[in-house]
């Protein structure tokens, strides 16, 4: 397989999505961003105000939680919708896999917009804690967290397309999954200070690993190889569901 072959065809099936992120700009700015910067003002400077010490010390603490979740904020919901009209509105998902193309380029195609929209967000959440926290470190690595988590919720988005009818099922999956991973996988306090039972089961959700892993990076407090390894099995596991879905749907 010739790689910049492939990579093309990965273009090919992403430059809708692409094109409507270069023409919608500023709407898609803040639409990743609005959240995320009201976690960091209402939590880091709210609730981190009144807490011995002042909000600066917290707001240090919560700033890599805020970019594991901007991960989820701009990936989930817009690729799980898009692909969900495309597939039951347009037909142009079902047109898709009628073309010569690899289920694997479909996948990486369709995903790549989430990852793009939270590179753009997340580097300006980036800069701004930065700014307002001189003690964070913007080590380079974090793009690398960025891109992992951006990949695998945007898979997990993909999947959710794929597997519900109704619009109505999405909300279902967002209340069930995305809202409890927003306050407890570790994106604003730590998951220790849970009861043991609770943490434990927070352990195995995907955004736990991706905010232990921005948290070491930009904190400086080392890698967690233990979520470098969950965060690689949440990849190849909704990369393989989704294969196996689109498989199916094409034959």
């Amino acid at each position: 397989m010739n790689p910049v072959e492939y990579l093309r065809e990965v273009y090919s099936v992403a430059w809708g999505d692409l094109v409507y992120i270069k023409e919608n700009f500023i709407e898609v700015l803040l639409t990743g961003l609005i959240g995320p910067l009201l976690y960091l003002l209402a939590f880091g400077y709210g609730v981190g105000g009144s807490m011995q010490g002042g909000g600066e010390e917290y707001v240090r603490f919560i700033l890599p939680g805020i970019i594991a979740l901007t991960t989820v904020a701009c990936t989930f919901s817009s690729v799980s919708m898009r692909v969900l009209v495309q597939r039951l509105f347009y037909m142009s998902f079902d047109e898709l896999l009628l073309c010569p193309v690899r289920v694997s380029s479909v996948i990486l195609g369709k995903t790549l917009s989430g990852v793009v929209r939270s590179l753009i967000s997340c580097t300006v959440i980036l800069i701004v804690g930065c700014i307002i926290s001189p003690g964070i470190d913007p080590n380079p690595l974090i793009f690398l967290v960025i891109i992992a988590g951006g990949l695998m919720f945007s898979m997990f988005g993909l999947l959710a397309a794929l597997v519900t009818s109704k619009t109505q099922h999405l909300t279902l999956i967002t209340s069930i999954f995305i809202v409890p991973m927003t306050f407890l996988c570790g994106t604003l306090f730590k998951v220790s200070d849970l009861p043991e039972v609770v943490s434990w089961a927070v352990y195995v959700l995907p955004l736990t690993h991706i905010s232990e892993l921005s948290r070491g990076i930009l904190l400086d407090d080392g890698i967690p190889l233990d979520s470098v390894l969950i965060v690689a099995l949440y990849l190849c596991l909704f990369f393989g569901l989704c294969y196996r879905r689109i498989a199916t749907r094409r034959n």
